[in-house]
């Protein structure tokens, strides 16, 4: 290498950024916070469809006097299955979607930690009415009830972007997926192990109780692991947001620095209009991609518990609750450990957008394993090579989580300033709990219309699905490049948000 006057003293290699050390303890609180959201969500896919399925319409059995234990609406015809149990599962995101925002953008106001009591709150008084239903109408009112409390999950995506600076804020974002996905997989453990105790254990369960609510034991875990986090926000959990904490932040802005405001500047000192955010295209982009993201995900998880649960002359692989369980628990299992320990070491060697990129492709195999499995089960019965296929697809999945790992942080790094962070992550977490909403009802019951009336052999929802990838293959293109340290070239957001700022 020549040498000469230009030659800088110090390698550029040298001026990078030592990484900041996570903040351990508050993390940990919010994750655990955030763990108690898949419980909530998720603990009833085991059974959910088994319940539609065993159940009998209420109005055949108007006159009788003994309640049977299983609520029913199909009418025992297997092929509505899908109809009622994607419109349970729906109902959390469409409540969600409605009041996210709302209680986002209240975050940025009165602080974070006020928004996180009252939905953890909310989602333990959910959980116990699940669980105690007798009748389809408050099974919808419960789960309407845990998705209007579930502002938590924008206003915890806020708090760690507080929490963290740009050197460790992937690493931060990172950890989501995984907390997210042991939840996700304890919850389909438990929430199909535990209907009906008294069968399993009967020295235990053999009260009258019990057989009234065979499904109240699954709701009951989901509510304790809620409340014991409930307690945990009250006691330790500090407030982040900047205009309640500046005092703070100025004692302790060596250990507990507020990154947002080195990222993109203090100009701003209060929440920007919602309707700027929504005019501004570098703030869209990725929330679109948040959007489509989460719509073909729920997509392709609300079909897997439904498509191992359908009986095996329909097209699915007549899997009874526990054995789903224990599929989605070890996918949880294995996909949280790979996301905590791999998935910020794959965004620092090969950047947010490409690993961003390579997953969304994921979709493509993990939706073409449906139909295969479908016929070989069909041919030959469950087997090794079922099981191969199974194991497949749910690498499949974890292949696809890494986008999760990486999309928070461009959500994060879009935001105009550090006050406007509550709205903008309620926008993205509004955005993609509509689609959320759409996909269970929309994908389960394309399921079963497309089974019942045979359309493209019953293959014509896995049509859909590949249909809607396209466009969030496309859109991935968009994404903004972000530099070695995690930082966005942020001139384009500078020249957006300028006219709109000046009207």
């Amino acid at each position: 290498m020549t040498v000469d006057e230009n030659t800088p003293l110090i390698p550029e290699n040298s001026k990078t950024k030592a990484k900041t050390p996570l903040p351990k303890i508050q993390l940990s609180l919010v994750l655990l916070v955030l763990f108690a959201e898949p419980l909530s969500s998720q603990y009833i896919f085991p059974f959910i469809n088994q319940v539609s399925l065993g159940m009998r319409s209420r109005a055949r059995r108007k006159g009788r006097s003994a309640l049977i234990r299983e609520l029913g609406i199909t009418g025992g015809d297997d092929k509505k299955i899908g109809y009622y149990a994607g419109l349970i599962e729906s109902l959390f995101f469409v409540t969600q979607a409605l009041t996210t925002l709302h209680w986002s953008r209240l975050s940025d106001y009165v602080g974070r930690k006020p928004i996180l009591i009252a939905g953890l709150t909310g989602l333990c008084v959910s959980n116990m009415c699940f669980g105690l239903s007798k009748t389809f109408w408050t099974l919808v009112v419960s789960r309407c009830i845990a998705g209007a409390f579930d502002g938590n999950v924008g206003v915890m995506k806020s708090m760690i972007g507080e929490i963290t600076d740009e050197t460790n804020m992937a690493r931060g974002f990172a950890l989501i997926p995984g907390v997210f996905s042991t939840g996700a997989s304890i919850a389909p453990l438990y929430g199909g192990a535990l209907v009906k105790p008294y069968e399993r254990w009967p020295e235990l369960f053999s009260g009258s109780f019990w057989h009234r609510y065979p499904y109240v034991l699954p709701s009951m875990i989901s509510t304790a692991v809620t409340a014991i986090s409930l307690l945990m926000c009250v006691l330790f959990l500090h407030e982040t947001l900047p205009s309640k904490q500046r005092k703070q932040y100025s004692r302790q802005k060596t250990t507990t620095p507020c990154p947002l405001g080195s990222l993109i500047g203090n100009e701003n000192t209060t929440p920007m209009p919602i309707g700027t955010l929504l005019k501004t295209y570098s703030v869209m982009i990725p929330i679109l991609n948040y959007a489509m993201l989460g719509l073909v995900d729920i997509g392709c998880f609300a079909l897997v518990p439904l498509f191992y649960a359908t009986p095996v002359e329909i097209g699915g692989l007549g899997f009874p609750p526990s054995t789903i369980g224990v599929c989605l628990a070890m996918f949880g299992v294995f996909n949280g450990l790979f996301q905590m320990l791999f998935a910020a070491r794959i965004v620092d060697r090969f950047g947010e957008k490409n690993v961003f990129r390579l997953a969304v492709l994921a979709f493509f195999p993990l939706v073409t394993l449906f139909p295969i499995m479908s016929s070989v089960q069909f041919r030959y019965g469950v087997g090794p090579f079922i099981w191969a296929l199974i194991v497949l697809q749910l690498v499949s999945f974890l292949i696809m989580e890494l986008a999760y790992s990486v999309i928070f942080v461009f959500v994060t790094k879009a935001s105009p300033n550090k006050y406007s962070l509550g709205t903008m992550n309620g926008l993205s977490q509004t955005t993609t709990a509509i689609a959320r909403a759409i996909g269970p009802a929309a994908f389960t019951s394309l399921f079963a219309f497309s089974k019942g009336h045979n359309i493209l052999g019953g293959n014509f929802v896995y049509v859909v699905l590949y249909a809607l990838t396209c466009p969030l293959v496309f859109l991935s293109r968009l994404l903004p490049d972000l530099t070695k340290e995690g930082e966005e070239d942020r001139s384009d957001i500078t020249e957006a948000m300028v006219p709109h700022d000046a009207a």
